[in-house]
């Protein structure tokens, strides 16, 4: 849409397509979601205009740099889920300064709020009833649907973990208000949150996130971790292990893998008295992995995400290379994200692996200046994601 057709838009009353907020708060996130479900099936943008009274006159709001930046954030602050696609643009109608926020239905739907399944009806935002649940489930549209949510033929119900579902996943993923209406069975839980695809047979990020045997049927979900005596490939090795099973199993397994091997020298840096340092800043590798496992490529590979740890650096490598708005130019600016692997991202932050997106690479560089480690190496390729840590030299 130009600002032309923005413009006229502003001024029709509000509708299924169209919501007004004098301010941006809670209720734009809910009205981004609703407007992303479509449950009208109107298959086109939805608009939220901020800075107008729900009469359409200006409620006077200054529409800032930094208000602008805390729309846009909406898409990876995690609230919502999947992240919505969503576009902010800067608009001045009739001497009325407006935030607009145009955001694209979803391909995968339900899409959530805070746990929570929001639906416009008519001019009002509410949450969605069971019946308009299963209505949401089976309008995704599988031609333009992320990899990551496509159904997995081979398998069952009964390849997942019900139990990790019940107890870890559900009770982080749909709020309590919403799982207290029991109305809901198991399927049609794991079908609104895409772990089971509407046909019945359990999605590729149902197999990742609670899959019995992920290998079984997505043949590179594990990390291949080698320990290298020495500076090169063709040194002797010391450990290897190839980490496995659902995502919370494999990454806690990792976790262990990189605690129990980061060595703790003494250090003097910003003190007078001696402090003891890790070789790698732990959070740094660990951000670097979920980056990894999140982003990777799952389709036609059966390579796993490869950590191999040197005496003097670790690499972590996973198959793919940027994808969408990421390239090889910008790759690792902060900010900047697109998911080829959506509801991955989404299973890792209901997991309580992921805070926000977009800040894993951010964090690592942080965690390793603070440690004294030398400057991160990224290095992308088409085809694949090279990170390289250098030792921390005392």
């Amino acid at each position: 849409m130009d600002e032309a057709d923005l413009a006229a838009l502003v001024h029709q009353p509000e509708s299924d397509g169209l919501e007004r907020k004098e301010a941006f708060n809670d209720r734009v996130r809910e009205a981004i979601c609703a407007l992303a479900n479509d449950l009208p099936n109107n298959r086109r943008p939805g608009i939220i205009v901020i800075g107008q009274r729900d009469d359409g006159t200006c409620a006077g709001l200054a529409i800032t740099d930094r208000l602008l930046q805390q729309v846009a954030n909406v898409r990876v602050e995690g609230t919502i889920s999947p992240p919505p696609a969503i576009d902010v643009k800067q608009l001045a109608v009739d001497s009325c300064d407006l935030a607009v926020v145009v955001v694209h239905p979803s391909t995968s739907p339900p899409v959530s709020y805070r746990g929570r399944i929001y639906v416009r009806v008519g001019p009002t935002n509410r949450i969605a009833t069971r019946e308009e649940e299963l209505r949401l489930a089976e309008k995704r549209r599988w031609t333009t649907l992320p990899y990551d949510v496509h159904p997995v033929e081979s398998a069952a119900v009964d390849d997942l973990d019900l139990e990790l579902f019940t107890s870890s996943y559900l009770p982080s993923a749909v709020a309590p208000d919403i799982l207290a209406q029991n109305e809901r069975s198991k399927e049609e839980r794991l079908t609104a949150l895409r772990l089971l695809s509407p046909n019945g047979r359990p999605s590729i990020v149902g197999i990742l996130a609670l899959g019995k045997d992920p290998r079984r049927f997505v043949p590179g979900a594990y990390i291949q971790f080698l320990r290298i005596d020495g500076l090169d490939l063709t040194d002797p090795i010391s450990d290897q292990k190839e980490i496995d099973g659902p995502l919370p199993q494999m990454l806690r397994r990792i976790d262990d893998l990189i605690d129990a091997n980061n060595r703790t020298s003494m250090s003097i840096v910003g003190s007078p008295t001696h402090t003891p340092a890790p070789e790698y800043p732990p959070d740094a590798l660990r951000q670097l992995v979920r980056n990894a496992v999140m982003h990777r490529s799952y389709e036609g590979t059966a390579a796993p995400v490869r950590m191999t740890w040197f005496l003097d650096r670790i690499e972590i490598q996973n198959p793919g290379g940027p994808y969408g708005q990421i390239t090889v130019e910008n790759f690792g600016t902060p900010g900047l994200v697109d998911y080829r692997n959506p509801h991955v991202a989404d299973a890792l932050k209901t997991f309580g692996f992921v805070e926000r997106f977009g800040v894993g690479i951010p964090i690592a560089k942080k965690a390793l200046q603070q440690n004294a480690n030398p400057p991160l190496e990224i290095e992308p390729n088409p085809s694949h994601v090279l990170v390289r840590v250098r030792r921390r030299v005392n």
